[in-house]
């Protein structure tokens, strides 16, 4: 999610910046413009000035004196300027000879001079045009426009200046996005770090550790809240399923001695009925699987309500002594079971629990197999996910795709497989015993036929 907002944060800010940047940008550069131009318009005025009776000095000291101004003007800041007539011709110029450039901006300038009009709005030129820059003023004399006076100004100070601006402002730019990413960092954090709590302790409580919770601390004022609806949320379903595992232990228990008493009542009643009598043979199978049952019930709310004792374990060590423990009754059964994995794998996990769920898995795949075939468990070590995992492949009829989806739910069997001893709670029990301890328990079809499960415990602490 973080992933998602901050590049989100960072390009609106990175928008907003540039959004007011451009604009200060051209306001930089038209400001060093307009400054260069009203000093020529200054320049352009007093030239005006000097130049208003030219034509009627008859001494010629007054063109003299435009003329050595005009000079000493272009030879100081390299600018030429020169005064010119209503028909264009030159009345004095720097450098000598400079005459009216044809067509351009400067002839803009010079006939909106000719209307009375001063230079004040010329384009604007920007750091990478190469152009000059003509400013006009009129001579006036007796309300009427006698001649022009002519600035044609380079605009290289005048852009390295704007460029220097520029390069300021970007600094500035970089400098506010820097802030602004940190600020943005800081925020997505702030705003995120409940949600991270909230995602975690959610896993938690969904692998079975009913008593993580989230520390309702810092984050938006929305947030806090929906971690104190959270607590409140787990506090009440852990508090159901404390009661529902309560009541299925004590159910069990308290039918265990009531059902014991029938079945030794049904027992005692076998004996006084004649030999051969077949009823009361199916009577005391279904009281034994009824007894079964309510062993199993009894295993798996202990499963639940128990806390894993995790610890490092040699889970290869463990899986085969269980491949050993379970040896003679593969053999009653005719079923060859092998072990084959690597000699020794460490993971984290509670013994007792992981052999219990070993214990159920291997049970199950001892009964669903057929005399004659094989079941092969074994051991290997995940680096990538950096797990351990123990196969138990059998060479049973195996599942549909349909039956692979509801295998490992309570009470659940397969409708192919309703004539063979047990609850339906066998997988169910591992499944929780695993649980309890960060593993899993996936299931997949064995190759040629058959169920390959698989059991899993973390290599590092949960």
């Amino acid at each position: 999610m973080r992933t998602r907002l901050l590049p989100l944060l960072i390009v609106l800010m990175a928008g907003v910046l540039l959004a007011l940047g451009f604009p200060l940008a051209a306001s930089l550069a038209a400001a060093q413009q307009q400054r260069v131009v009203v000093d020529r318009i200054d320049d352009t005025a007093r030239f005006a000035a000097l130049a208003q009776y030219v034509n009627t000095d008859t001494g010629g000291e007054r063109e003299g004196t435009l003329k050595a101004d005009l000079l000493q003007y272009q030879q100081v800041y390299g600018i030429r300027a020169g005064v010119f007539g209503r028909d264009g011709r030159p009345i004095a110029s720097a450098p000598a000879g400079w005459r009216l450039p044809e067509g351009g901006e400067a002839t803009t300038a010079y006939r909106e001079a000719l209307a009375g009009r001063r230079s004040h709005d010329p384009r604007q030129i920007w750091p990478w045009q190469h152009r000059r820059l003509p400013v006009a003023s009129p001579v006036v004399r007796d309300g009427d426009v006698v001649a022009v006076v002519l600035t044609d100004s380079p605009t290289g100070a005048m852009r390295s200046r704007i460029l220097r601006g520029w390069l300021l402002l970007a600094a500035g730019e970089l400098a506010a996005m820097a802030v602004a990413v940190m600020a943005a960092f800081r925020l997505t954090g702030w705003v995120l770090r409940p949600v991270r709590v909230l995602d975690r302790v959610t896993h938690d409580i969904a692998t079975g550790r009913m008593k993580s919770r989230v520390a309702a601390a810092g984050g938006p004022p929305e947030l806090r809240r929906l971690a104190r609806s959270f607590n409140e949320m787990a506090d009440n379903v852990e508090e159901v399923l404390d009661q529902q595992r309560a009541f299925v232990a004590d159910a069990s228990h308290q039918l265990r001695n009531p059902l014991s008493a029938l079945l030794l009542r049904i027992e005692l009643l076998g004996l006084e009925l004649p030999e051969g009598h077949e009823e009361i043979g199916s009577v005391q199978e279904e009281g034994k699987r009824l007894a079964s049952v309510l062993d199993d019930l009894l295993g798996l709310a202990t499963a639940e309500h128990a806390e894993a004792h995790l610890a490092l374990a040699d889970v290869a060590a463990l899986t085969a002594e269980r491949v050993e423990a379970w040896r003679p009754v593969a053999d009653r059964e005719g079923v060859e079971l092998s072990y084959d994995g690597v000699a020794a794998a460490t993971g984290w996990a509670d013994r007792i629990a992981l052999s219990s769920a070993l214990d159920a898995v291997i049970d199950n795949a001892l009964k669903f197999t057929p005399r004659g075939e094989r079941v092969r468990v074994g051991t290997a070590v995940a680096v990538r996910p950096g797990r351990v995992e123990v196969t138990v492949a059998d060479g049973g009829p195996g599942l549909s795709g349909d039956e692979l989806a509801r295998v490992g739910d309570r009470f659940w069997r397969s409708p192919r497989h309703q004539n063979v001893d047990g609850s339906g709670l066998g997988l169910s029990i591992a499944r929780v015993l695993l649980a309890q301890g960060g593993g899993g328990i996936s299931y997949a079809p064995n190759e040629p036929h058959g169920l390959r499960v698989t059991l899993t415990v973390p290599r590092t602490a949960p």
